[in-house]
This record gives structure tokens, C-alpha cells and sequence, in this order.
């Protein structure tokens, strides 16, 4: 994967968000201020118009840029947090200008570290965490297949990540002031985090 791959692969998720927008607005009106949709298409194609005018080459500069970006017009909590996976995937690929697929992986691993470290959460408490760490460790444990494959694997477990977070109560945000009651509902994180998977998964259907 090269600069250019990565502007890419950021459009499909761009592309993702933009047609659920109407679905992740009216998930995150249950238990949230209804603004996830909106927030998501903006900060997705943020990054896009950035990366489609970005000179740098190197993935450390880009992601780095993407993550201010990201957390400037997506001023929302999640907003923040994926800005904060963003940086760490930033700092585990400083200097390359070229990646392995075993290379995003672990990026992406580091991301969702990042995530935990600054937001003070972790799987389990009905968040986005709870699609990205099972889709993360399944690319991890699955990057020397090819991408497609791998990419297929991890889109499947984050699914099943988002679709568990149903059973768990809320105990971050705005949602957690429902408490039992955010039983039952999806999170529109979690939702948030399969569907780039899921763009990624299309993203190596296609484009690799």
C-alpha cells in the first residue's frame, strides 16, 4: 500500500458512511444526540479532500494530518476517538512510505491501543471499540493471507463485534444516562467500526 492506495481506501470507507448516513442518524437518536451520521460523512470526506490535495508520501505525515483534520470537522466523541486511532496508527508507521498488509495491521492495532489509552475504555462497555478490536485482531492474526481474504475475516468479526454490543449496557456518554435501557439497541459506534471494515473489505475487493 503506497499514498495513493491510502486516498483510496479512504474514499470507500467516505463512500460507506455517506449511503448509512440516514441509518447511523436514526440509531444514535435511541440513546445519543442524533448527530453520528453527520458527523461520520463529514469527517470521512475530511480526510478524503485532504488526502486527494496531501504532497506527502510518507504514512506518518498523513495520518498524523488526517487525525487533526478528522477531529476539527468531526467534533463529536467519537469524532475524537477516531482521531486518536488515527495517531496511533500515525506514530507505528513514521517513516514508510510503503506498507504490508501485516504493517496496517499492526498500525491498526496500535490505533485501537491509542484509543483505549486516551478515552479510558475498552471492549465490552458498548462502544466502537467493540467492532474494531475483534476486526483488528482478526487482521492481525490473518495479514500474511491476502488481502482480500484477511480483509473478509476481520469484516466478519467486527459484524458479530457491533451485533453483540445489543446485550451491553451503556456506560459511556450521553447513552449511558439511559442504563438498561440502551439493552436492546445497537451501538452506532460499534456500527461505525464494522462499516469501515466492511469498506475495506470492498476496498481489497476491487481495488487490489
Amino acid at each position: 500500500m503506497t499514498a495513493s492506495s491510502l486516498k483510496t481506501a479512504f474514499s470507500y470507507i467516505s463512500d460507506v458512511m455517506a449511503v448509512n448516513k440516514e441509518y447511523l442518524i436514526k440509531l444514535d437518536q435511541q440513546n445519543g444526540d442524533g448527530d453520528l451520521g453527520i458527523s461520520m460523512v463529514n469527517g470521512f470526506k475530511g480526510v478524503c479532500d485532504y488526502l486527494s490535495s496531501a504532497e506527502e508520501m510518507e504514512f506518518g505525515q498523513l495520518l498524523m494530518k488526517a487525525s487533526s483534520v478528522f477531529n476539527e470537522i468531526a467534533p463529536s466523541s467519537l469524532g475524537t476517538i477516531i482521531s486518536f486511532a488515527l495517531m496511533g496508527m500515525a506514530q507505528s508507521l513514521k517513516g514508510k512510505a510503503e506498507v504490508s498488509l501485516s504493517e496496517i495491521a499492526a498500525a491498526m492495532k496500535n490505533g485501537v491501543d491509542k484509543i483505549m489509552e486516551r478515552a479510558g475504555s475498552k471492549p465490552g462497555e458498548k462502544t466502537v471499540l467493540d467492532s474494531l478490536c475483534p476486526g483488528v485482531d482478526t487482521l492481525v492474526k490473518n495479514a500474511e493471507l491476502e488481502a482480500i481474504s484477511a480483509l473478509k475475516v476481520a469484516a466478519d468479526a467486527a459484524s458479530e463485534g457491533a451485533e453483540s454490543t445489543r446485550q451491553m449496557r451503556s456506560v459511556h456518554g450521553r447513552a449511558a444516562y439511559f442504563k438498561d435501557k440502551s439493552i436492546g439497541i445497537l451501538d452506532g459506534g460499534a456500527v461505525v467500526g464494522n462499516l469501515i471494515f466492511e469498506a475495506l473489505y470492498q476496498y481489497a475487493v476491487n481495488e487490489v
